[in-house]
């Protein structure tokens, strides 16, 4: 099954255009080898996906025939991702919360003025 495919049925992606998207700007690699869109995922391999500051290691398990459910995305893949980019992950979702509550809305100028600051 094509990688853009793949990505896009084992529910990592939420499109394939985004799965795709991904592959072109070379976020998707498998050991030091950036994936194409047309490379041909087996079961048994694995592959790593970078995101802003961490990285998150899946292995194949299974080759779905189309998109699954959220629930059955444990039989297609396996999260193999070490502890310390787990660490990294839970401390920048932590650090994102930490920067403005949810729901609070846009800025205001006096909020966009200390936002500054901190910058500077």
């Amino acid at each position: 099954m094509r990688a853009d495919k793949y990505l896009w049925s084992a529910r990592l992606f939420k499109t394939r255009a985004l799965a795709a998207e991904a592959l072109k700007t070379g976020r998707v690699s498998q050991g030091d080898a950036v994936l194409k869109a047309s490379k041909v995922f087996k079961a048994n391999e694995t592959f790593e996906i970078r995101h802003h500051g961490y990285r998150e290691t899946y292995k194949v398990l299974d080759l779905p025939t189309s998109r699954v459910g959220a629930a059955l995305v444990p039989n297609f893949l396996a999260v193999t991702t070490p502890a310390e980019e787990l660490e990294r992950k839970e401390f920048l979702l932590l650090a994102q919360k930490l920067t403005r509550p949810r729901g609070q809305g846009r800025p205001t100028k006096k909020d966009r003025r200390d936002l500054d600051g901190w910058e500077g």
